[in-house]
This record gives C-alpha cells, structure tokens and sequence, in this order.
C-alpha cells in the first residue's frame, strides 16, 4: 500500500501543482472580483446538484463490485458497472433539463447577494456549466472501476489535462469573452472522462447499454449510498451556506473564500488523497474477509502519516498566512484587499487541516463496512453546528468567520468518528495514536518557532520573498531533524522504504 501511496503521490503532485497554478491564473486575471465570484457560483451548482449523487454512487461501488467479482465473477461485475453507468446518465439528463429550466432561481438561491449584472453573468455561467454533469457522474464510477482494478495510475492523471485545458481558458477569456471560462470548464470536464476510456478498454470491460432497475445489486448498492448521498449533500448545503453568506458580506467574499480553501484543499489532495485511495480498495477487501485486526493497522497507519505530514503544514500555514497570500497570489487584478480577504480565511482554514484529513480517511472505515449510515449522521450533526457557527462567527469575523466555523465542525465530526469507530470495531489503539501526535505536535510548534525566527531575522534585510522561502526550508529540515528522533514508527517505515528504493535505483 505504501508503495503504491507514493507513486500516486508523485503523480498527484504534478496534478495539484497544475490546479493550484489554475487558481494562480485565475486570481491573476481576475483576481477577487464579481466575475470571478460568478464563475465559482457558476462551478459550484452544479457539483452540489450532482456531486452528492456521484460520491455516494461511487462509495457504495467499490464494496458491491468487490462482493459482486468476489461471489459472481468479473462478467457479473461488469455488467453491474454498466448498469450504474447508464442509470447515472439517465438521472443526469433529468437534473440537466430541470437546472436548465429554473437556472436563475437557483443561482439566487445559491448567491443572494448578487444583483445587476453579476447575476445575470452567473445564470449565463450556469445555463452551460450544468452540461458538464453527464462527464463527471461517469467518471466517479470508471475511476473507481479502475482503482479497483489495480489500475490507479490513468484516475490519479485525469487533473493534469483538466487544469491545462481551464488555465488555457482563463488566459483567453480575459482577452475575449468572460464566457470562455465556464467553456473550458465544460471541455475539461469532458476530457477526463474520455481519458479514462481507453484504460476501461485494457481490462476488458466492455458496456451494456441496458438499464435493469430491478437488478438486486442495485437496491443493494442505493442501501448504502442513499446515506452517503444525504451525508455529501447536507456538506453540499454548507457550502452553499457560506458563499450565500459570502455573497453578502463584500464583493469577492465567495473568490477569497475560494482562493484559501484551494489552498488547503491543494494540501488535502496531495497529501490525504492518495492515502485514502490506495487505502479503501484495501480496507474493504479486509472488511469483507472480516481482518478487523489487519483494517485497524491500516486506519492507524493512515492517520498517523497524514498527522505527521499535516500537522507542520497546518502551523505554517498560521504563521505566514499573509506572506505566502503575497507570494503566491499578490499580483495583476489581486489587490491589497483580496490579500486581506484570502489572508484571513487562510488562518482560520489552516486550524482544520488536521480534522479535514483524517475524516476522510475515517469515513472511509466505516464504508469499507457498507456503513455509510453513522458519517451521515455525524456529518449531518457537524453541518448543523457549522451552519450556526457560520452565521455568529461571520458577525465578528467577516470572510474569516465562515472559515473558522467550517474548521471547528471538521474537526468535531473527527472526534465523532473516532468514538463511532472505536464502538464499532473495538480499540482502536488511541494511547499510542494520541502519543504520536503529541510528539508531532511538539515538533511542529518547534519548527513553526524556529521558521519564524528565521524569518524576522532576514526581513528587512533582503526580498521578503526569499525570506519567506529561507523561513520555510530552515523550518523543513528542523522538523525532520526532530521528527526522525522521536521514535515514530510511521516514520521509521517512511525512511527505510526511501532506502530501500535508492539502493534499488542505484544497482
């Protein structure tokens, strides 16, 4: 698994390099702006009209194709698959037709403090974003498809084509037509799907167009995914909750938002995303052969790597919240104002970094059991506390408020899970986890002490930039010299797997 994780955390690099620059041209361009406000609203209704239902399709997926395979043989499976894929197509289709015909009370429900042009422009936006449904329903399902196939390489690369075809956009867009970005997103959305098409090919799948609503598989399946699919939705709502706020608050609220949580989601997929994909075929197999002894291993394996990769990133990210918004976005159409927006959702989104991670890869415990039942409820729970906290923090905090209130309920949801778990399948072996991440955080604070001391020290006297750079590579390498004597067994296996694989490389 570990090996696997890393190679995908190679590629997945590359791919997350190539969105975040995404995001770089698009604050470039257009920087926190009611332009770029109505394009995000634009990408975000469609993903909460149908992401929840591909999510939750996908999840229920992988355990039922395993059953499937594993009790009826590879054919079974495949026809399955088809049958997932064609149902897909049918509801996408209904959910087009309906967002097309009530586009602009939609988008006024989902940004209500747009007026004037800004709302015509995100209606305009949506009436075409909503075309990209058809491509990413099916694309959950082949990318699962493949992965349980041990095929993780073509899903991990789909992100690379994608973000080059919406940087091209943005580039053209701002020379021509606003439209042209909400065009590219469409393309590239597409482009995904037909990428994975010739790897589905290799594994000899083959697709039945034939629709069977009585398949047994299928209740089998809506069983487990109507949970999962209440529980992405009611997350969904919450992000509909703060951009309808945001919207509210100052022109290019909904952008700065974006731009921050980009950054913490850049942090996420690179770091939490190959972990977890690599890890639920996995579990589920150990679920299904009842190895409760092998999925607890794994689970704390997991979380004690994400922990140790996370937990600097998280102080860091505190510490230099603004310098790093320069750096990164602090030019053309970004102004002094946008800094300060993204600025303070930074902060306050770097306090959940740690909760974010480790409760996908809790959640992922729980389906790997068909349990998608206990992270709805939890979830649900969680959005409820981050829909009142949404509304008193953004009072006082502004932008940063709604940061901070989706933070605090990640991490309760954490909390939840872990107790949920710990019930479920007995000790979780949490005195030794909680050890962990005690020396993880102790290293972690010395390192964001010493980076901060180096930076105080060069600012001033040279470019802040390279202050910044200096600052975070003296408080890398203080961490690892830290974190390599503290007697972390995650970081042992980490190390010797590095040297296994150079001196592999060097005969």
């Amino acid at each position: 698994m570990k090996k696997t994780a890393i190679i995908i955390m190679i590629i997945t690099i590359f791919s997350k390099v190539f969105g975040f620059f995404r995001e770089l041209v698009l604050s470039y361009f257009y920087g926190a702006s009611a332009i770029s406000d109505a394009y995000l609203i634009s990408l975000t209704i469609p993903a909460v009209i149908f992401s929840f239902v591909g999510t939750g399709l996908s999840t229920g997926f992988i355990p039922m194709f395993s059953q499937i395979r594993e009790k009826h043989g590879d054919e079974a499976a495949n026809k399955f698959t088809s049958n997932i894929v064609n149902i897909l197509l049918l509801i996408s289709t209904v959910l087009v037709v309906l967002g097309l015909i009530f586009t602009e009370p939609i988008v006024k429900l989902f940004a209500s403090g747009f007026k004037g042009e800004t709302l015509a422009m995100a209606i305009r936006f949506t009436k075409l974003s909503l075309i990209g449904i058809y491509f990413t329903g099916t694309t959950y399902i082949y990318s699962a498809y493949l992965q349980l196939n041990n095929r993780f390489l073509t899903p991990a690369l789909i992100g690379v084509p994608y973000n080059i075809i919406i940087i091209v956009a943005i580039a053209i867009s701002a020379n021509r037509d606003p439209l042209f970005l909400i065009l590219g997103s469409v393309i590239a959305t597409a482009s995904q799907l037909f990428i994975l098409i010739p790897s589905i090919k290799k594994t000899g799948y083959k697709h039945n167009f034939n629709i069977n609503f009585k398949d047994e598989h299928l209740k089998n399946l809506m069983f487990i995914a109507l949970p999962v699919i209440v529980g992405v939705s009611v997350n969904q709502i919450n992000t509909l909750v703060d951009r309808t706020i945001a919207s509210g608050l100052v022109v290019g609220g909904i952008s700065a938002l974006n731009y921050a949580n980009r950054l913490n989601g850049f942090v996420q997929g690179l770091i939490v995303a190959p972990v977890a994909t690599v890890l639920y075929p996995s579990i589920s197999k150990m679920a299904a052969n009842d190895n409760l002894r092998g999925l607890k291993t794994a689970i704390n394996e997991a979380m004690n790597s994400i922990s140790i990769l996370i937990m600097p990133i998280t102080v860091g990210a505190m510490i230099f919240a603004e310098p790093i918004v320069k750096l990164l976005f602090g030019r053309g159409a970004f102004d002094a104002n946008a800094i300060a927006l993204t600025t303070s959702a930074l902060v306050f989104y770097s306090i959940g970094m740690i909760g974010f991670g480790l409760r996908d890869i809790l959640s992922r415990a729980f389906y790997s059991q068909q349990d998608t039942k206990t992270p709805m409820i939890n979830g649900s729970i969680a959005v409820i506390m981050n829909i009142v906290l949404n509304i008193v923090l953004s009072r006082y905090l502004g932008i940063g408020g709604l940061a901070l209130a989706t933070s605090i309920s990640a991490i309760f949801s954490t909390g939840l899970l872990i107790l949920n778990l710990r019930r479920k399948i007995g000790a979780l072996g949490l005195k030794k986890t909680v050890t962990t991440f005690a020396k993880i955080m102790v290293a972690s604070l010395l390192m964001g002490l010493i980076a901060w001391l180096v930076y105080r020290f060069f600012a001033g006297r040279i470019v802040e930039e390279f202050a910044l750079i200096l600052a975070i590579v003296a408080g890398a390498l203080a961490y690892f010299g830290i974190i390599l004597n503290l007697k972390i067994d995650e970081v042992d296996s980490m190390i010797n797997l590095i040297k296994t694989r150079l001196k592999r490389m060097m005969n």
